[in-house]
């Protein structure tokens, strides 16, 4: 399976929303507006995944045919003092385990290490156990427990990853 990484553009915000909507429950999931002002807060950039399907839908496996679609994306913020924010990560349901959330992840973090963010950090609930799995095969680690985070009462668990220990040990490798 083939993907792209390209910075969203202003037409590719409905998809982008309805993405969000399908992996997220309402009370996790981000209104239009919400999803609008984090797109376009200052420091804050978007990536997606565009899958290059193949035209007929059994070459790959009959996940999603025709042409180039959204597979994932991903909204991140470079903040003050250093420290980068995941706002959040959406991949097609059809499509996870295929390393389009690994890579949008990767190239985020990329960009927030290229921003001088030495921490990056990210919020999940605390009943999302797929999430947890794949942030820690990542290298996050929980550092807190936010309770009430989200509107429905639901705790979230604060993650964090030390950009600076990655990067140091990715150029080990080289």
């Amino acid at each position: 399976m083939e993907f792209l990484l390209r910075d969203s553009r202003l037409e590719d915000f409905g998809a982008l929303w309805a993405l969000d909507q399908e992996c997220f429950p309402p009370a996790i999931s981000y209104s239009r507006l919400e999803l609008a002002t984090f797109m376009s807060r200052r420091g804050t950039f978007t990536i997606l995944a565009e899958l290059k399907t193949a035209e007929d839908p059994a070459e790959n496996g009959g996940l999603l045919s025709g042409g180039a679609q959204i597979a994932g994306f991903i909204i991140a913020e470079a903040g003050r003092r250093d420290i980068g924010h995941i706002i959040t990560i959406d991949v097609h349901s059809e499509i996870r385990r295929f390393g389009v959330g690994s890579k949008l992840l990767a190239a985020a973090e990329d960009r927030l290490f290229a921003a001088k963010c030495r921490l990056v950090r990210l919020e999940t609930a605390v009943d999302n156990v797929a999430a947890l799995m794949f942030y820690k095969r990542q290298k996050y680690e929980v550092i807190k427990t936010s309770p009430n985070y989200y509107p429905n009462g639901l705790d979230a668990f604060v993650l964090e990853k030390n950009l600076l220990s990655h990067a140091r040990a990715s150029k080990l490798l080289v």
